[in-house]
Formats: structure tokens, sequence, C-alpha cells
């Protein structure tokens, strides 16, 4: 590791348009970053991580600015910097991978061309050598199939694919710093585990010095050398990854990695011997393209899923993107149509239910999603979309929504919150009303979809720790669906493992973790980022 640093901040300081009440999105951050190294950034939402990326990019928007500070790169200061100049910076000097690579590629450009980019604007190569390069970069970063890859358009790849294309594009003009803002963050356990691993063997190759943000402390024990903490703008803590994951000082840092869900299951709960959701057989088959029957997709989302949820009790559906996680759930609440199989539901089959049927009984299983900001209507006000569901089911609107106002204060929000549009709330916030608005209509079974795997891990460990009142207080019946094993290990009193749509394991979670007999399942466990640091902090606690 070289003593150097690539990039400094000294005393930097951004300043937030806040009317009268003007506040700092970073106040006085110093730190440092030499080649040859990782340095992960962590925190909550809001903690400043990303507004100092932004900043180093000069990206931030017009409103927002830099107030006092420098930020001395290549012998120059970015603050500074004319925008001329910085463009030339942004992908030669330092490049930058997003959080979600979906809203960062362009959706009407093939992916080769994005990366192709890189090369003709900053460089006088050739056509062929462009391509050429656009197929050793794809290479790199361990795309199957290169030149279909190239081809594609970034819909037609799979998450792990399209972050592996913005790595090869943030890495094609050999940058000196490489930001990488919360790379892995959606991503299930094996793919993280690629990305990681990837981003770990091109830094060491390349010589490049990375500057890692996230929010989870197994991947800032995988790969990171320095850990800097961040809260409220402010540095409160950094050091080596060993000292701060292990003899962490600050309180705040303390309190961080206290919340992150160990992968060691606790004692089993006393299961109920009734069964409310019964599964027996689901399959679930899509088919597209083709002409005439010629050149269609065929694939088996489900197939054959049987599963039993007690009463009172919480169920996991594990597996990799892809598995058919989100397919069978879909299935149980009949947004989609299985092609056969039985779905009893307190002795009711809603496989064969008709429509107008399922519309009177839907209060009795809801279903609360995995991102609430695109399932809450953004017009609306929190406590009407609370409440609309018992209206629409009967319910006296004034009685709706003073009951929503009650749901409120159940799932921990101020019940005047509810005069507040979506975009007003927090991510954890909004998964709160995502919550509340599940409750209002008195459900026997909820449905989780991933609730809490882009959340900070303060903020899920809170609303886990809601699911689980909540489950106690309202007698409720859970199918939780997660590609996070530690959280899964928390939750859930049974487990089932799925893969390209079929179960392969199943069981009490204490069994299926603690004696995985799949190779698939063993698979998975070995995959989770920081899995010794997950035994420590088990021990610990």
């Amino acid at each position: 590791m070289s003593d150097a640093p690539v990039l400094s901040l000294e005393g930097l300081s951004v300043l937030l348009p806040r009317g009268a009440d003007r506040s700092h999105a970073l106040n006085d951050v110093s730190l440092s970053i030499a080649s040859n190294e990782i340095l992960c950034v962590v925190g909550e939402s809001g903690s400043g991580k990303s507004m100092m990326a932004n900043a180093i990019m000069r990206l931030l928007p017009g409103e927002v600015g830099i107030e006092a500070g420098r930020m001395m790169f290549d012998g120059r200061d970015l603050c500074t910097t004319e925008p001329a100049a910085m463009r030339e910076v942004r992908g030669a000097g330092i490049a930058m991978i997003f959080q979600e690579p979906m809203t960062a590629l362009n959706p009407l450009r093939t992916v080769g061309d994005q990366i192709a980019e890189m090369f003709r604007i900053h460089t006088d190569l050739s056509k062929a050598q462009i391509g050429a390069r656009v197929l050793s970069l794809l290479e790199d970063v361990r795309i199957p199939n290169p030149r279909a890859a190239a081809k594609a358009y970034p819909h037609e790849l799979s998450g792990g694919q399209r972050q592996r294309a913005m790595i090869a594009m943030a890495l094609a003009l050999d940058p000196k710093l490489l930001i990488a803002d919360e790379p892995t963050t959606a991503l299930d356990v094996t793919t993280q585990a690629q990305i990681l691993k990837l981003i770990r063997d091109l830094q060491q190759r390349k010589k490049t010095a990375v500057l890692f943000i996230t929010h989870d402390f197994g991947v800032v024990a995988e790969i990171a050398d320095r850990v800097v903490v961040m809260q409220h703008g402010k540095i409160v803590e950094q050091g080596t990854a060993d000292d701060v994951l292990n003899r962490p000082a600050h309180a705040y840092t303390k309190q961080l990695i206290a919340a992150v869900p160990p992968l060691t299951a606790p004692p089993p709960r006393p299961l109920s011997s009734d069964s409310i959701l019964t599964i027996t057989n689901v399959a679930k088959t899509y088919r597209t393209g083709g002409f005439l029957g010629r050149g269609a997709r065929v694939t088996a989302a489900v197939k054959d899923a049987s599963l039993t949820l007690p009463k009172g009790a919480t169920l996991g559906i594990v597996g990799e993107s892809g598995s058919g996680k989100s397919t069978l759930a879909r299935c149980i609440v009949r947004l989609i149509d299985p092609d056969h199989g039985a779905i009893l539901l307190d002795g009711k089959d809603w496989a064969k239910l008709p429509r107008d049927e399922i519309r009177r009984e839907t209060r009795h299983i809801q279903m609360v999603f995995q991102d609430p900001f695109a399932s809450l209507n953004p017009r609306r006000k929190a406590a009407e979309l609370v409440a609309q569901g018992p209206i629409v089911h009967g319910t006296p609107r004034a009685i709706a929504m003073t009951e929503a106002r009650e749901l409120f204060a159940l799932v921990g929000l101020d019940p005047s919150a509810g005069d507040r549009f979506p975009h007003e709330f927090s991510g954890g916030q909004r998964q709160r009303i995502g919550l509340a608005r599940a409750l209002a209509l008195k459900p026997d079974v909820l449905i989780a979809d991933e609730p809490v795997s882009a959340l900070d891990v303060s903020v899920q460990a809170q609303v886990l720790k809601l699911l689980g009142e909540l489950r106690e207080r309202l007698g409720l019946s859970i199918v939780f669906i997660t590609h996070d094993l530690r959280v899964a290990a928390q939750v859930c009193d049974l487990v089932a493992v799925m893969k390209d749509g079929e179960i392969v394991e199943h069981g009490l979670v204490a069994d299926v973790f603690g004696r995985p007999q799949h190779t698939y399942t063993q698979a998975l466990l070995a995959s989770v980022p920081g899995g010794a640091f997950a035994r420590e902090h088990q021990a610990a606690v």
C-alpha cells in the first residue's frame, strides 16, 4: 500500500439550502485515501456519504454549494477546478459506480456503446480498437459471453451483470480513484460476494484507490483496509478495519455494529400445530417471445412448491434473484395466477377463487412490497393511503381515517404525519407506512417481500423489531421473503430455500442454517459478506 494520498479532503463543508434554517450536508470533513487502498465510508442514510461522493465528482445539485475546505487530487483542488477541467477528471482520473445501475445506464443504448463512449470522449482510439477494449473490459469483469452482453440493452442483463457493466465502464480509462456508492445493496449474497471479489481483484491488479460507500458492516469486514464512520455530515470515527470493527471507540459506531443481525438463529419459539396457510404443488411458467410458437422462451419460475405456515409463525423464503421467491409470493396473494396447485388460506383455496371473490377476501391476506416509494401513490397523503383499503371494503371514511392515524402510532410514526406525502418521509418511514397500509384491513397473513433490503442496519433493526412486536400483538402469520440470510435467521421460525423455482430445503431456521444439507444452502451461507465477522459478532451478542 502506498503512503502517498491519491485524494485528500481537508475541512470540507457542504451547505444545504434550507431558507433561514440552512444546515450542513458535510461539516468539516477531512480524510485521505492512498493508491491500492480500499477506504470504506459507513453511516446511515442522511449521514453525508453520497453527498461526499457527489462533492468529489462535482455533481452536486445547483442549489447545494461547497462552503469551505479543499479536495486535493492529482495536484489540483477540485473545489476550484473549472467545469471543463472537471469533465476531463471524471472518468479518466476519478470514476464512479452508482448504487442502481438500471437508472444510471441509458435504456435506449446498448451496454457496449455506453462503455465505448468513455473512449470516444477521452481518447483518439479507432472504432476497431475501441470495440476490442470494450470486449476486454467485459471479460475483465467476468461477464459471461462478452460479445452478446456488449450488444444487449440494460434491461436484458441481470442485476449483477448490469453492475459488472458499470464497473467495466468505470475502469475503462484506468482511473486513479474509483468511488463505489452502495454497489451491492440490492444484490443477493452470491452475486454480492462475486462483485466484492471482483472489485478487490481489480483494485489489487491495477493499484487503484477505492472509496467504497456502504451501510453493510459485513461488506466492510470483507474488503476494507480502513473505515470512516459518518453521522449527520461529520466523521465521528476512522481507523483500520480491524480497529473500527473489533474495537469501536465512538458510541454511534458501537450502535451501528450492534444493529447488524447475527447469522446464528435464536432459540426456536413453540409453534402452533394448526396451519393458516398451506401451499401444495404451486407452479408458474412464463412464456415470452417467439413467432407462431417458434423461438419462444419458457421459464419455469416456480416448480411444484409446497409449504405450510403455522398460525402465528414467520416462514422465510430465501434464495438468489431469479430463484422464484417473489413469483411465489405474488401467486399466494393472486397478483398473478398460478398454473396449477392449491393455496389454502384458512381452508379456502385461493388458487381457484374467481377475481370478484378475491377482491372481497383480500382483507385476509396483505402484502408489504420491497420498494414502498414505488408502491405508494405520490399524489395522495399518507393517511389516505392507509385508509384506502378499509374504505373500499365498506368502512366509513371518518372511521377509516381515525383508524389510519391509530395505525401510524402503532408502527411508530407521529399520527400527525398522515397529512404528509410519501416523498416527505425517509425510506424507513415509508416502509412503516407500507406496514400500516397492509395492517389496515386486519389481515390474518402478511406477505413481506424484501421489506428491509434497502434500509440502513439501524433502521432495518427497528423495522424487524416492529414486525416481531406486531406479530405477537396482533397474532399475525408472516411469509417473509429476503435474500439477506442474517435477517432471515433473526426473524423467521421456519425457512425455505429456493433455487431455479424449486424449494431445495426447508425446516426450522436453526436446523437449515445450522446444519444445511443441500449444497446450494451451504453455498449461500458461505457467501454471506464478512462471515467471520458475523460469527464473532454473534459470539459477542
